[in-house]
């Protein structure tokens, strides 16, 4: 009986043993996470708090992607041991950082981390004042063109890293920075497809700042802001009707039904005339098509990079067969550019979609937001 109860207990001992060895060869960064961040609509990214450290996953780095991209960002407390050499890790708070998108521009300013940025390709095309004055007393380098950036100036820059976009994995000046041991981030905010997702992305910068609860806090706002404007469009007993878009060499381009242009739209409450075709992107219809759905729209909104009636006309003759067009109901946003000629559309609306649905909501329906100025979007003269 003794050497039967020796040898149940030297079993539950030999079990605890393996438990034990098993728990100690673990990953740390599988045994430490503590939170996740509450992405509510962007479907790019995910962060990962953990004990010591963070892990930003990139969902979709560029079209069609078939891999996730990890970073972890680390600090002086971290234990750097429970890492693979494989593993990229980032500093963090960033000291010194380059992008390579106007569209990462006001999220850094709304952090108030603007004085990070050192490098930035087309620096002509950033329209913000406060960046702008940066670049006037060159503290932040011009990288030249963002297809063929000057890998060697941006490799002397040695910032912490860079927050790029790509069409692919391809990029060659994008692997050679990778190459220099310098980090690169692809940032798939224009790959969302709702405008409250791309706004979202702020937090991936506040997480890299260590300025998580401000960028929460800035998201937040954004997101009330939208949703009240949204609440406002709804008590309008009118939905008129919205023709978008513009033809280049006979083909018109206008916002596909799912896209988020088209929820824009639906969100100002307007009836826009394709809202019912599928798609995220846009769609390329041809011009008689366009007429026999689009000429009595009430609305024609963002006609490319045309900023008047007399230019429309010199492009094509035709374009004055639409209602919208003799009624002096076109509205464009090509008309508001910075000083040095970056359109600030391009730059502001994927993280200020509210202003965005608010200029909207001024077009459709001009008495439900009487004391509101336009950010973007003015009518065609």
């Amino acid at each position: 009986m003794k050497k039967q109860v020796t040898k149940i207990n030297f079993s539950k001992y030999l079990g605890l043993i393996l438990m034990m060895l098993t728990f100690i060869s673990c990953d740390k960064k599988t045994i430490t996470k503590t939170t996740n961040t509450s992405e509510q609509y962007a479907q790019g990214f995910e962060i990962k708090q953990l004990i010591d450290f963070k892990k930003i996953t990139i969902k979709s780095p560029y079209p069609n992607s078939e891999n996730d991209l990890n970073y972890f960002l680390v600090n002086d407390k971290t234990d750097l041991t429970q890492f693979e050499s494989s593993d990229i890790l980032i500093q963090i708070p960033i000291q010194q950082i380059v992008v390579t998108s106007t569209t990462h521009i006001p999220m850094l300013e709304l952090l108030d981390v603007q004085n990070t940025l050192v490098g930035f390709p087309n620096t002509k095309y950033i329209s913000s004042e406060k960046t702008r004055i940066l670049i006037d007393e060159n503290k932040i380098q011009e990288l030249g063109i963002d297809s063929n950036i000057n890998t060697e100036i941006l490799i002397d820059l040695q910032p912490n890293l860079v927050m790029a976009f790509a069409m692919s994995s391809g990029n060659k000046s994008l692997s050679t920075i990778e190459k220099s041991g310098i980090p690169v981030i692809y940032n798939g905010d224009w790959l969302e497809e709702t405008p409250l997702g791309r706004a979202e992305w702020i937090r991936v910068f506040g997480a890299l700042y260590d300025l998580d609860k401000k960028a929460d806090s800035i998201f937040k706002r954004i997101e009330k802001n939208y949703n009240d404007a949204k609440k406002i469009a709804v008590n309008s007993s009118s939905t008129p009707s919205v023709l978008a878009g513009v033809m280049f060499k006979d083909i018109w381009n206008l916002p596909a039904g799912e896209s988020f242009v088209a929820q824009f739209l639906k969100d100002a409450n307007t009836n826009y005339l394709w809202s019912d075709t599928y798609g995220t992107g846009s769609l390329q219809l041809n011009f008689e098509n366009v007429l026999d759905k689009g000429k009595e729209a009430e609305v024609w909104i963002a006609p490319g990079h045309y900023t008047s009636k007399e230019q429309l006309l010199s492009a094509s003759k035709h374009y004055n067969e639409f209602d919208a067009f003799n009624k002096n109901n076109i509205y464009t946003f090509a008309n508001k550019k910075g000083e040095t000629g970056g359109v600030i559309y391009y730059e502001l609306a994927p993280t200020r979609p509210d202003l965005v649905l608010k200029d909207i909501i001024k077009i459709a329906h001009p008495e439900l937001l009487d004391d509101y100025e336009f950010t973007f979007f003015e009518k065609m003269e």
